[in-house]
């Protein structure tokens, strides 16, 4: 899944003397990323931290998306205080990302959602990119209403029946069209070929960012105000907000493929995909006890929607939200340690 990544995270710092040139690379990026999301292209530069003076260090390629940063959190935390590795990390957009993967501008990426052209160039023909196994998490993406609106009106969760409901789905941004909310226009997303060729009375509307569209989400839910939207699991939000998936046409390998060469033919579901972990080809094999730990990292989308609620929910920094999710579940994380 595809989804904006504009945050930046604070590293700890150990006690590794930098070099001038490295103080001087990372002044600079933090000059950068100081002045606002988005700003830096981290595709196109390498950690400033990246393998100084010998020093043990990760750089993870972290997504916007709350659980991508719930992953990061616990890695970063655990490399940190378990093998006293210094870790950075980058924000890259999903697509991006692999190309800095590739490059060994980032060692790895602790959740990928699909992307064979991608998977295709640089795990199978380039071999710069290794797959290391599932994260353990299984992730969707669909339509949803929410559990109030679909237990008054259950032919809703039929989508041959939501131009039926069109009208109670209207806002102000999408006009006479029922409104289907999607969130940033980064992710992945076929709504707007599924909205025409399933014939819907919709118009996409992109809240703009993950943030964005649960704020909407809640605002929605408190007035008890139907809402259709673009949404996926693991999902923190179900605890406070429970939703219930519209389905659409099934998902088929025929659709998809069809979708791949064209994706405004796409006209079925979303599939669902057992979650990825990728790490640089070389990081893979000489990444040392790094690399073995990453490779073992498996957890299940409760451990990940726990961290996550924490964070985007109860207003915990990430590092403090893997602390206390550390201290609370070492039978989960021990046997990830080399």
């Amino acid at each position: 899944m595809a989804r904006m990544r504009t945050r930046t995270r604070t590293h700890r710092t150990r006690s590794t003397t930098l070099t001038a040139a490295a103080a001087t690379a990372a002044a600079a990026l933090l000059a950068v990323t100081a002045t606002g999301c988005g700003k830096a292209d981290m595709s196109k530069q390498s950690s400033p931290y990246a393998n100084v003076d010998g020093a043990n260090t990760v750089t993870l390629s972290v997504q916007s998306w709350v659980g991508a940063q719930a992953n990061v959190a616990v890695a970063q935390y655990l490399l940190e205080h378990e093998l006293d590795y210094r870790v950075d990390t980058v924000q890259v957009d999903e697509v991006p990302a692999w190309d800095a993967l590739s490059q060994g501008r980032v060692d790895a990426l602790m959740e990928d959602w699909g992307h064979p052209e991608q998977e295709q160039r640089y795990v199978k023909d380039k071999k710069t990119i290794a797959n290391v196994g599932d994260l353990g998490v299984t992730g969707h993406i669909g339509w949803y209403v929410p559990k109030y609106f679909a237990d008054a009106h259950p032919d809703v969760t039929d989508w041959k029946n939501l131009n039926k409901y069109a009208d109670q789905f209207r806002t102000s941004e999408s006009g006479s069209k029922g409104q289907l909310m999607d969130g940033s226009p980064s992710y992945i997303t076929n709504d707007t070929a599924l909205v025409e060729n399933l014939d819907l009375d919709y118009k996409v509307v992109f809240a703009g960012s993950e943030a964005a569209q649960i704020t909407q989400i809640k605002q929605f839910a408190k007035k008890k105000k139907p809402f259709l939207t673009y949404w996926y699991e693991p999902q923190w939000l179900f605890n406070e907000v429970p939703m219930v998936e519209v389905k659409l046409p099934k998902y088929t390998d025929e659709c998809a493929e069809k979708g791949a060469e064209d994706p405004k033919t796409v006209d079925c579901a979303y599939p669902t995909t057992p979650l990825q972990k990728h790490l640089n080809a070389d990081f893979a094999k000489n990444g040392g006890k790094a690399a073995e730990f990453l490779k073992n990292f498996r957890w299940t989308k409760e451990h990940q929607n726990a961290v996550s609620e924490l964070i985007a929910s109860e207003g915990l920094s990430p590092e403090d939200a893997a602390e206390k999710w550390v201290k609370e579940n070492p039978e989960v994380w021990e046997k990830w340690i080399p």
